[in-house]
């Protein structure tokens, strides 16, 4: 009985880490000239003004978010934090502004 006990320890502490070890897309609020608002929520959707994208994973650290000849680009660092970018149709791209702890747009007139 105690083997069991122990094989069942062991198999539930290697599935908790295992599922540490996944990265999903983080938390977000950013802003992109001339494209607006960009929120993720832990794990997923991306939305672009409030509308949902098709969302992409390519590996553990780097997505793409489709909306229309929008695309945003999430690159995942080491530490967890996102960097942000665009492109779209034409070649016009950019870096997003990724807000602070998540935070969103500050206030008008600030």
């Amino acid at each position: 009985m105690r083997w069991n006990a122990l094989c069942f320890t062991i198999t539930i502490a290697g599935l908790t880490m295992a599922g540490a070890a996944r990265a999903e897309v983080p938390f977000f609020n950013a802003v992109c000239p001339g494209n607006g608002e960009v929120h993720a929520d832990d794990g997923g959707p991306i939305y672009v003004n409030g509308r949902e994208t098709k969302l992409r994973r390519f590996n553990n650290n780097y997505y793409e978010a489709k909306l229309g000849s929008l695309t945003i680009s999430v690159t995942v660092r080491p530490d967890g934090t996102p960097d942000i970018s665009y492109t779209k149709k034409g070649g016009v791209n950019g870096v997003c502004n990724v807000r602070p702890n998540g935070a969103a747009s500050a206030p008008r007139g600030q």
